[in-house]
């Protein structure tokens, strides 16, 4: 059964809005007009080069107006979108190439070596395009856009609801990437949920500022933008620079954007923090612990919505609305990352894969049309992660008697002193609440006595204190087996490109100590 191709939600909004400000980039603004036809002309290239429907077209780029496009022309061609990591190298880069079976790859400038270990490791890649460094036998993206007719009205290639539209590589951090398979049939599902749950009410008069990848959540956020015609605005830099956002959130009126946590704590804690036109400041990708969020909601105001979720499930798992937010830590809902999304499932389950009632903590599992078609060519993934009709998440957690979730953490994380179970974000939550943490992140390590003890590593917000005085502060706070045995004091945590904290990467540091 044939479904709407999702190229044509930018195709709708341009015949509706064609002079209005679709994106902003440094001193540059295209209309919907003309983001349209350069997107339509960058698909009928795409064609030409021998792109054929079905066939995945690698990505390497930084933020911009091209990455921006990107993602439509594919799919107008009837492709698939495979956004990289920018910050990956080129051996990680060809893995993605080769992994997927990518047969063309676009690449931002400077990335030459990363094409050339791509098509190394995938002859297959036959095809690369350029932005604004082209070599002798690359495209220039610009030239090509430039050169190539606009094709006819209602050109979009037709593709079924199962049809693979986008290629999330989950980060891997407990073993290489894998790549989830996105349709457009799902994603259709996703961008009306999107406006369902976290952004009611978005149109034209909406302004959205991308601060965090397109590659991953926050260009699933700028999906929603397009279907109501809502100007995405782009950072200038490639890094996060939290008092230009607040000076673009203050001259254009800002209503909404996606973070993650790292970000989010970047962005309350500048001078120039402050409400302005904000509705809707989305913050998903790793779970933000309480102080932070009410560090966040004392200078935002009421604007913060949480999502759970993840590159399988689209980040559509659970919802926490602005007004479901408090700064009373007595409220029930304190710390819960809100209920299940409109139209998706939600159980708790034990190791058996039972239900769990209220107050039982297990896995989190989750169905519903938001889930992914499963990863490609990997049987053995899938078998592991869909059990008895469920997508498996590997987070641990519990509900309460209204329906809300709190995440314990991932199953990965949780180690065993002692014979109790102990699980990090509980502990890390705990000595978030002592004055002289800034952050931390806490990881079991072996133990000769006790099988295995925790390891806090704090990052203090002066000078570091006393690892007695935090004892000290957890001693009410905690059972005494899920107290740290040791403390180190870094100036910073290690972080993925996402923003997480791997445990696996807080280990190799411990290592290395």
């Amino acid at each position: 059964m044939l479904a709407a191709n999702l190229g044509r939600l930018l195709t709708w909004t341009a015949r509706r809005l064609p002079a209005a400000p679709a994106l902003r980039w440094r001193d540059q603004v295209w209309s919907w007009a003309e983001m349209d036809g350069r997107v339509d002309r960058l698909a009928a290239a795409l064609r030409g080069l021998g792109v054929a429907p079905g066939d995945r077209v690698l990505v390497h780029s930084r933020n911009s107006n091209v990455m921006f496009e990107t993602v439509w022309a594919c799919w107008k061609a009837g492709a698939v979108f495979v956004p990289t990591n920018v910050r990956l190298t080129p051996a990680e880069a060809a893995y993605l190439g080769a992994a997927s079976g990518a047969v063309a790859m676009l690449r931002d400038h400077g990335f030459a070596a990363h094409a050339d270990a791509v098509r190394e490791a995938s002859p297959a890649c036959r095809l690369v395009l350029a932005v604004g460094d082209a070599r002798a036998d690359e495209h220039e993206v610009e030239a090509l856009i430039a050169a190539t007719p606009r094709p006819a009205a209602d050109h979009e290639a037709d593709v079924d609801a199962g049809h693979p539209a986008w290629f999330f590589f989950t980060s891997g951090t407990t073993g290489r990437p894998k790549a989830a398979v996105l349709t457009h049939g799902q994603m259709g599902f996703v961008v009306n949920n999107h406006l369902a749950d976290l952004m009611p009410g978005l149109t034209e008069r909406d302004v959205s500022l991308v601060v965090a990848p397109l590659s991953h959540g926050a260009g699933i956020h700028a999906l929603a933008q397009v279907a109501r015609g809502a100007c995405s605005i782009l950072l200038p830099g490639e890094r996060m620079d939290a008092g230009e956002a607040w000076r673009l959130i203050a001259e254009h009126r800002v209503t909404n954007m996606f973070t993650v946590p790292t970000i989010l704590n970047m962005l309350a804690a500048h001078p120039d923090a402050a409400p302005h036109a904000l509705r809707h400041v989305i913050y998903a990708g790793a779970p933000m612990y309480r102080a932070d969020q009410k560090r966040a909601l004392e200078r935002l105001g009421p604007c913060l919505v949480q999502y759970f979720g993840m590159g399988e499930v689209t980040g559509n798992i659970t919802v926490l609305r602005p007004d479901q937010h408090s700064l009373d830590d007595a409220d029930p809902r304190a710390g819960s990352c809100g209920v299940p999304r409109t139209g998706m499932d939600l159980a708790v389950v034990n190791a058996q894969g039972w239900r769990l009632p209220p107050g039982g903590t297990g896995e989190i599992c989750v169905r519903g049309p938001a889930v992914f078609a499963g990863y490609h060519d990997n049987p053995e993934a899938n078998a592991a992660a869909f059990l008895d009709g469920w997508f498996h998440t590997g987070d641990l957690g519990h509900l309460d008697a209204q329906g809300f979730l709190f995440i314990t953490g991932r199953a990965s994380d949780m180690f065993i002193s002692g014979g109790s179970n102990v699980y990090p974000r509980e502990v890390e939550e705990a000595l978030l609440t002592h004055p002289d943490v800034l952050e931390c992140a806490v990881v079991g390590v072996p133990d000769a006595k006790w099988g295995e003890v925790g390891v806090a590593c704090v990052v203090p917000r002066g000078a570091a204190p006393d690892p007695a005085a935090l004892l000290a502060h957890l001693a009410p706070l905690l059972a005494r087996y899920k107290h740290p045995h040791r403390f180190v004091f870094w100036e910073e945590l290690p972080k993925s490109a996402y923003g997480k904290v791997p445990k696996s990467l807080l280990r190799a540091r411990l290592v290395g100590e």
